[in-house]
């Protein structure tokens, strides 16, 4: 039995399918179907029913999991208590931040955290919030920047900033004469939003709860999606529609002239966007550093969220 083997099979139980959980483990799915077969055979047990459509979890192969998880990050305590002997900003930092911060906040966070901390350089990954949440837990990061509320057994959640939602529209669209755009003025344009997953389409849906009876209407025209919110503001500047961006998103790649953006009418949609970290985590300086790194960031460049 091998630490590998275990987070094969944790993986499997969280994917629910080989060739998922393979991608997952940067293995191929005969690999993994393999190292799996033989744990089953070393124990004696097993812990995954097979079809053609689905792998389930049997009763004892869950209880099994869950130990294999604990094990896992019991094995990343170790490799972190290691660390921690020796200068805590001595090593990389493995930080992972959602798809709607990470493109935003890193060039910014990188450069100054390298002037605080050059002896710490970033491992850096962006993804959906349930795969940031599974792989903190499992020890392949150490921490994570995601949008509240967040929580998870024995991780530390820390706010970092408040950030408000703005719409951007093209230049010479009707509302760019507005001081600021009411939430349920969205009905009245095409308007675009992220693939499902995103948690920020959800906090979208959430502030304003008619565009989601809009999504579900079988006739809806009046809304569109995009995989990313540089993939939306492309749309948007193309004059496809108009969309939502956290504050922090606004800044445009193109000339003055083509987009522009309105806040919203009091009360305005926003989050609160915070890092989150093992409590386990024995690299407490390096928590430091990025939330201070990021509090500079903030002081130097009023534009940022």
């Amino acid at each position: 039995m091998t630490l590998t083997e275990l987070r094969y099979i944790v993986t499997l139980a969280q994917e629910r399918h080989f060739g998922r959980a393979a991608e997952h483990c940067f293995v191929s799915q005969p690999t993994l179907s393999v190292a799996v077969k033989k744990l089953e055979e070393e124990l004696g047990v097993a812990l995954f029913e097979r079809s053609k459509s689905t792998v389930q979890v049997t009763p004892l192969g869950e209880r099994i999991v869950e130990q294999a998880q604990r094990v896992l990050e019991q094995s990343s305590v170790i490799k972190e208590l290691a660390t921690a002997g020796r200068d805590q900003l001595a090593s990389p930092l493995r930080i992972g931040a959602i798809y709607t911060i990470g493109p935003y906040l890193f060039p910014h966070l990188v450069p100054e955290l390298s002037q605080q901390a050059p002896q710490m350089p970033l491992y850096i990954e962006e993804g959906f919030t349930g795969d940031l949440r599974r792989k903190l837990r499992s020890g392949e990061l150490d921490a994570i920047i995601v949008a509240l509320p967040f929580t998870e057994t024995d991780v530390v959640t820390k706010p970092l900033y408040e950030e408000a939602f703005e719409v951007l529209m093209p230049a010479d669209h009707a509302w760019a004469s507005r001081d600021s755009i009411a939430k349920e003025d969205l009905l009245q344009e095409r308007l675009l939003l992220l693939g499902e997953g995103h948690c920020f389409r959800d906090q979208i849906l959430e502030a304003c709860p008619a565009i989601s009876h809009k999504l579900n209407s079988p006739n809806n025209t009046l809304t569109a999606e995009g995989g990313s919110l540089e993939t939306i503001r492309h749309m948007v500047a193309s004059r496809l529609g108009v969309t939502v961006l956290p504050n922090s998103a606004i800044g445009s790649h193109y000339e003055r002239g083509l987009l522009t953006s309105r806040p919203f009418t009091p009360p305005a949609p926003g989050r609160t966007v915070a890092i989150a970290w093992r409590a386990s985590f024995p690299r407490p300086q390096a928590i430091d550093a990025v939330t201070n790194a990021i509090a500079h960031c903030r002081a130097q460049e009023p534009a940022l969220p």
